[in-house]
């Protein structure tokens, strides 16, 4: 079953966060923008790690010993390059102990309004059996998740699949809720629309670029 986790849907520190993400003279500070999508991935974090298996456990203190509880396995975490990479740390600030895992996943523009979804890299863990926690900062089309994901069942069958997004497009949610019908997506908010350049309006623009500066194409 696929669910969405809207992380907006009530009044949280996570309006403030988006409120700055998506101001563009705020965005001017490269280093304040890398950090808040930081940010998201730690609020998100801590919520997906409700979801998980604990077991018991006795830890001795400089005082004595008490009944404590732990994480009985560290996930997984996945992320496109190089969009995702704020996003991934602010998982993994949580999840400290976590594998983590790449991927090449970039929009190839074939004219000005077509493009195709390319992979060229692969560097992951065994997902056997794991929770995977895959991380895209901007689910526009839902084209390049959907393929990461794909990409990662090589590795695999994960025993859960948990998306992390920022500001996703409500196109592109459905299209990943089609193909990844086994997953929940946190995601901080779903904006109405897709533009014809495959751009989330209002969204934030390139999260890429404003996270680590503008690109060109080869």
């Amino acid at each position: 079953m696929f669910e969405v986790k809207n992380l907006s849907a009530e009044n949280s520190i996570i309006c403030q966060i988006l409120k700055e993400l998506r101001d563009k003279e705020i965005q001017k500070d490269r280093y304040r923008f890398r950090k808040n999508i930081e940010r998201i991935g730690t609020i998100a974090a801590y919520e997906i790690s409700k979801q998980l298996e604990y077991q018991n456990t006795q830890t001795d203190t400089p005082l004595g010993s008490c009944p404590t509880t732990e994480l009985i396995d560290q996930p997984v975490i996945g992320t496109v390059l190089r969009a995702g990479i704020p996003l991934q740390h602010g998982v993994n600030q949580l999840f400290n102990q976590a594998d983590l895992a790449y991927i090449s996943a970039y929009r190839h523009h074939t004219s000005e309004t077509t493009f195709e979804i390319k992979v060229e890299y692969l560097a992951s863990p065994s997902i056997e059996n794991r929770v995977l926690i895959l991380t895209d900062p901007m689910l526009a089309t839902g084209q390049s998740l959907v393929l990461t994901y794909e990409q990662f069942l090589a590795q695999g069958n994960p025993k859960k699949v948990h998306l992390v997004s920022v500001i996703g497009s409500k196109a592109g949610v459905d299209y990943v809720r089609k193909h990844i019908p086994n997953a929940t997506l946190w995601i901080a908010t779903v904006d109405e629309e897709l533009n014809a350049d495959g751009y989330i309006v209002p969204g934030l623009g390139d999260a890429g670029d404003l996270s680590f500066g503008t690109k060109t194409q080869h």
